[in-house]
């Protein structure tokens, strides 16, 4: 046996989520702290859930590549634990004990870590995206991730421009700056995002220049800093660059924020909805009295019973079970229709990142109490980003319960793939007529929107005039389910 202690960077894998990119929500390790194998080291935030990342080595750790709240990309470092490794002495010979030990070694671990896998093998049919060749030299504990210029763009040297992460080239393309022109004030030479808002302030506070040429005069005015070149110099000076215009240059007091990984998934979803989906909405005011009644009559002091949302996710759950078509998806490539076997009963749900729409799986299976309980679970998990991916992506119609944000009405984007959501406003006391009398009623209003490619206004009605008589109605729908 040997030992040996050595560096090992852990690189930011792919989690299972079609991802290339991860917010560092809080570390749950500092340095210097002794962890184990599988010891969860930090949180971060994808589309649209909170991941806690465990470790796949045991040692201590050296270096946290990235500060909360950073942007990093799938297959960039995460963080560096010094290992010990202790190494078996392969055994000597061709017989059965050595032919075990190199079969092991060609084996890998076999701690497989969820979205990580096992080591390597020829023709695995895996494909990585490429990352550049590392350096031999050890790791130096206070060293930021540089990452190359991957646009071939050089230095007046003939080495590649480094910045401290992808966002800083990101946020110096959308400004129009040359990365050449840029002052770095990072260790050995490295572009910050401070010198990049630098020269954007510059070139703002000058807007005759170009940005290239703002940004030069940044550097020169920086102390200590070095000559940009003379091919920097030609570009800025380039014909017509006196009437440039500086584009991206945030104006006097404007704020630029950036979308987060909830904000640019559902930003997609919701764009692709409207552009593929011919939407149609139907709405229609109930009187929920009764309903309300039931659910006063069914509390105790010990038990409060189920609430309303519940009585009214049954009630959805038996207009999907006489409207089925609802309760699918479009397949437009084959010209389908294509009806699940199960409900998944999405709840919209505003979390601590953004909107998500968390599905109750098998809905349909479910008791009025058995769904008050689930429902209480998910937006309870969902509220702090704790729902899982499964929950996240299975539901096959949305319940949509806005009377929680105090309004009457929406016309709702329908969650795609699914075709349908049906959205309850607040209940509030209205005057109604019952029996040609004006009497006070609690009063709520459905909005109903749905895909018209797979049913008509005779459906969406249907539909609706079920779920609407149930909750009018309850006692007796209660005892048809």
């Amino acid at each position: 046996m040997t030992t040996t202690a050595t560096e090992q960077t852990f690189l930011l894998p792919d989690l299972g989520e079609g991802l290339t990119e991860a917010s560092v929500v809080q570390w749950l390790v500092s340095e210097g702290d002794v962890v184990t194998v599988d010891q969860p080291v930090v949180e971060v935030e994808t589309a649209k859930s909170v991941v806690e990342v465990p470790s796949p080595y045991a040692g201590r750790v050296g270096v946290l590549h990235a500060a909360e709240g950073e942007l990093v990309e799938v297959g960039r470092p995460l963080i560096t634990i010094a290992v010990v490794v202790v190494a078996a002495v392969p055994p000597d010979g061709d017989g059965p004990a050595a032919e075990t030990y190199r079969e092991e070694e060609r084996a890998g671990s076999g701690n497989v870590l969820i979205g990580y896998g096992t080591s390597a093998h020829p023709g695995s049919g895996r494909r990585r995206r490429p990352r550049a060749v590392r350096s031999p030299t050890p790791l130096v504990a206070a060293a930021p991730v540089v990452v190359a210029a991957s646009d071939g763009a050089a230095t007046s040297g003939g080495g590649p421009v480094k910045v401290i992460s992808p966002i800083v080239r990101r946020l110096a393309r959308e400004a129009g700056l040359d990365l050449h022109t840029i002052a770095p004030t990072g260790a050995g030479g490295v572009v910050t995002r401070s010198d990049v808002w630098t020269a954007i302030e510059q070139a703002r506070q000058a807007p005759s220049l170009t940005p290239s040429r703002a940004a030069a005069a940044t550097e020169d005015s920086a102390p200590g800093s070095a000559a940009v070149g003379p091919n920097a110099s030609a570009t800025a000076a380039g014909p017509g660059a006196s009437s440039a215009v500086v584009p991206s240059i945030p104006a006097r007091g404007e704020r630029r924020i950036p979308l987060s990984g909830f904000q640019k998934t559902a930003a997609k979803v919701l764009s692709r909805s409207r552009s593929e989906i011919p939407e149609a909405t139907v709405w229609v005011d109930v009187d929920a009295t009764a309903l309300w009644s039931l659910r006063e009559a069914a509390r105790t002091p010990a038990d409060p019973g189920p609430g309303l949302l519940a009585y009214v996710a049954r009630f959805v759950v038996a207009g999907l079970k006489e409207y089925p078509v609802l309760n699918s998806r479009l397949d437009v490539e084959r010209d389908e229709i294509v009806m699940p076997g199960v409900i998944n009963l999405g709840v919209a749900v505003q979390g601590q990142h953004g909107l998500v729409v968390p599905a109750v799986l098998d809905a349909g299976s479910m008791t009025t109490t058995e769904l008050d309980v689930a429902l209480r679970d998910l937006v309870a998990r969902a509220r702090t980003g704790k729902a899982t991916t499964e929950e996240l992506t299975a539901g096959t119609f949305t319940l949509n319960n806005y009377g929680g944000f105090r309004v009457d009405g929406s016309a709702a984007i329908i969650n795609h793939p699914q075709v349908a959501m049906l959205g309850l406003g607040r209940i509030i006391d209205r005057p109604w007529v019952v029996d040609g009398e004006i009497v006070p009623r609690k009063i709520t209003q459905m909005s109903f929107v749905f895909d018209h490619r797979v049913c008509d206004g005779g459906t969406a009605a249907g539909f609706m005039r079920s779920v609407a008589d149930a909750v009018e109605n309850p006692a007796a729908a209660i005892v048809r389910l």
